[in-house]
């Protein structure tokens, strides 16, 4: 892939970080300010940024806490900012999840309560039932990540033994207001599915779990599997009138930043198509149908001719065989090189957040040349894929991509060039 290329791609990924800038984004859903106490609460990958930005925009007094992963805070002047683990929780989390309830106690129907809210939340707020302990909050998690569900899965499951998750937040709120104010990384931008809905409730029934779970042959750890045979601690059911007054707004979403990316290509004169901003399933599988259309626009210019790029986000799910290193971008990406081996084509695929999986790399790039170099390099890119090592195989070429912590998260960004 020649520089002028890379350069091109970085362009469109930025241009998609810019249209979720958190500053922007809030700016047009600010609520009124109340006659009381205005307490900011939130978590997620993008949380100190949007508390960050938030007070640059509110008028009036405010305080509230945080949640963020390592790493990823920034400074704030009224808001406290707390780090923790993710993907997989710990304590910290845990300190956190108890602070926000903290924040929020003895409220009165005249003070108003701010969610910010985006992905990664879920591992960022452990707080598991009262009959379960962290420990068994972390196997679960470390089990819903190896299972290859989709994020709406494994987010149905971790409200069930959670204190926090499924509007319970909210619910700890009342009687003040509770205005949510979401940006999502979730397929479909449902907002309880976002860091599992910690301030919005969710139709999903425990019956309905326990059907996902044997559905995608998830093996619960025997505790967490206990657990969910009971009817203790469900969550709260959506018309439960403590949410009624309450607001939620998705301000920043994938399709807003594919669309933005969009617009920069064809600044450069480039025409740009979308095919969807939600598609989902394994990594694997989707680099290898993605690869059969760069094929077909490669080779017949269709269904779309050239010059093109091509966009898509979504989130997919690796489930994990092997013990090597890498996230479901790079997986996603060295699937698509074996099968579009040898056309002419440049490609990136990141998650916005500027995290691909538990490594440094938002994600990487390649191009038909990227299995013949991994070979020349010595390795073979089948046994690195079978091993879930994408990250080595990218990491070896000089190909990862790795942006930082970009302060929003609005799911993966994928994009392909062929001139």
């Amino acid at each position: 892939m020649n520089d002028k290329d890379r350069q091109f791609l970085i362009g469109l990924f930025n241009a998609a970080v810019v249209a979720a800038d958190p500053e922007r984004t809030l700016a047009e859903h600010l609520p009124k300010p109340p006659k009381g106490r205005t307490i900011v609460i939130g978590a997620g990958k993008g949380s100190a940024q949007l508390a960050a930005a938030f007070e640059k925009l509110w008028k009036g007094p405010l305080e509230g806490i945080v949640v963020t992963r390592y790493g990823f805070g920034c400074p704030t002047k009224h808001v406290k900012v707390m780090e923790a683990s993710h993907p997989v929780p710990d304590e910290a989390g845990l300190a956190g999840s108890r602070a926000l309830f903290d924040a929020v106690k003895d409220l009165t129907e005249d003070d108003l309560v701010v969610a910010l809210i985006s992905g990664g939340g879920s591992a960022l707020l452990p707080m598991p039932a009262e009959t379960l302990s962290l420990s068994d909050e972390i196997d679960l998690n470390k089990a819903l990540l190896a299972s290859g569900a989709p994020i709406s899965v494994m987010n149905a499951i971790r409200k069930q033994i959670s204190e926090i998750k499924g509007g319970r937040l909210a619910l700890a709120c009342h009687p003040a207001r509770v205005v949510s104010l979401i940006v999502s990384d979730i397929p479909g931008d449902d907002p309880a599915q976002v860091a599992s809905g910690p301030t919005v409730p969710h139709e999903a029934s425990r019956a309905d779990a326990r059907a996902l779970v044997e559905a995608w042959r998830i093996q619960l750890p025997p505790r967490i599997a206990s657990f969910m045979k009971s009817d203790a601690s469900l969550p709260p059911s959506p018309d439960d009138p403590r949410f009624k007054q309450n607001e939620v707004k998705i301000i920043a979403s994938a399709r807003q930043s594919l669309e933005a990316a969009a617009r920069y290509a064809e600044a450069q004169r480039i025409p740009a198509v979308i095919l969807s901003d939600s598609i989902e399933g394994e990594s694997r599988d989707v680099g290898a149908v993605h690869a059969a259309l760069l094929r077909e626009v490669a080779t017949r210019n269709r269904p779309f001719a050239k010059p093109v790029v091509i966009l898509s986000g979504g989130e997919t799910t690796v489930t994990i065989k092997g013990k090597g290193r890498g996230g479901r971008n790079s997986e996603f990406l060295l699937s698509l090189a074996m099968a579009a081996e040898g056309y002419e084509f440049a490609a990136l695929a990141a998650d916005t957040d500027g995290i691909d999986g538990s490594e440094n790399n938002a994600g990487a790039f390649a191009s038909g040349d990227t299995v013949a170099r991994l070979r020349a390099a010595g390795l073979n890119p089948r046994s690195l894929l079978a091993a879930n090592d994408s990250y080595s195989a990218f990491e070896t070429l000089g190909d990862l991509f790795v942006p930082g912590p970009t302060g929003t998260n609005v799911n993966d960004f994928r994009a392909f060039l062929l001139r």
